[in-house]
């Protein structure tokens, strides 16, 4: 064949698989989380608990492509003592993956504050916790308002990894390439029934990553200002956020509270120590729940 027959023909399978890969991704993630009739992933909806004292109130924030199935055990715990609890669904999760491919840091921020407005119209002081990347959203949150009683960060997705930075800053060259990038990293769940039940994407895109780093940033720089008092837990053993990471922001803000959750992977809320996480959130609450 001669040179330019080879050309177009590599052309031409690139093409095809350009075509292909994107498509593929997205039939599987359907095929493993189908839509229910309202066009949101079977169980991964907003989740609200109504306690006795509605004054009693925690709004729960997900991380970044999971849903409110990840912070489903949290949820429960803190209704368990009382609490009214809503963890609603961020924008552009949930849904298809091509939805979600759609969104960004703007919005993920802009239902997450919508969520705790309405909260706080409903009880004046609000309590406000995060996994992640609701960590990340939980921080800017708190250091834009005055009625957030108390904050809790799990494992908030302060910093990118240098090698995730990298993958963000080239995503305007990588997107025509890489389409999605599916996630083959099972660390974030050590537990294999939690991981079985996780109704996480497991894909993401150069330009979602650079939204997600965009965030990151916001939250950290926020971090600081941030006036409720603020409990920080973090696992040593974390595939996505080093120990270093949780140190340097508890730095950054003296008072923080650092607790370190041992042999769990990142999603603190749902993996192998999700009681005990549980259980220091809701006593980190109830310290608080009385204060004016």
């Amino acid at each position: 064949m001669s040179a330019p027959t080879d050309l177009f023909a590599a052309a031409a399978a690139l093409g095809a698989a350009r075509w292909w890969y994107p498509r593929a991704v997205e039939r599987m993630t359907a095929a493993r989380l189908p839509l229910g009739p309202d066009g949101i992933i079977r169980g991964a909806g907003p989740l609200a608990r109504d306690g006795s004292d509605p004054a009693r109130a925690v709004l729960v924030l997900h991380g970044f492509g999971d849903t409110p199935e990840s912070v489903r055990p949290l949820v429960d715990a803190l209704a368990a003592r009382g609490w009214t609890v809503r963890a609603p669904l961020l924008a552009g999760h949930g849904r298809t993956l091509r939805e979600f491919a759609r969104s960004g840091g703007d919005e993920w921020l802009a239902s997450a504050r919508e969520a705790l407005r309405a909260m706080t119209a409903a009880a004046p002081r609000v309590m406000l916790t995060g996994q992640s990347l609701g960590g990340a959203l939980a921080a800017i949150l708190a250091a834009e308002r005055s009625d957030v009683a108390a904050l809790a960060l799990l494992a908030p997705y302060f910093e990118a990894p240098g090698y995730v930075r990298g993958f963000a800053r080239l995503a305007p060259v990588l997107s025509p390439v890489i389409p999605y990038l599916v996630t083959v990293d099972q660390r974030s769940l050590m537990d294999p029934e939690a991981r079985a039940r996780s109704l996480s994407f497991g894909a993401t895109t150069p330009r979602l990553t650079r939204e997600l780093v965009r965030i990151a940033d916001h939250g950290r720089a926020a971090f600081p200002a941030v006036r409720a008092p603020v409990l920080y837990l973090q696992s040593p053993e974390d595939n996505r956020v080093a120990p270093g990471v949780a140190e340097r922001a508890c730095a950054s803000r003296p008072g923080t509270v650092l607790e370190w959750i041992e042999g769990s992977g990142h999603v603190l809320t749902a993996d192998v120590k999700r009681e005990q996480v549980a259980a220091r959130v809701g006593a980190w609450f109830e310290r608080y729940a009385g204060a004016r």
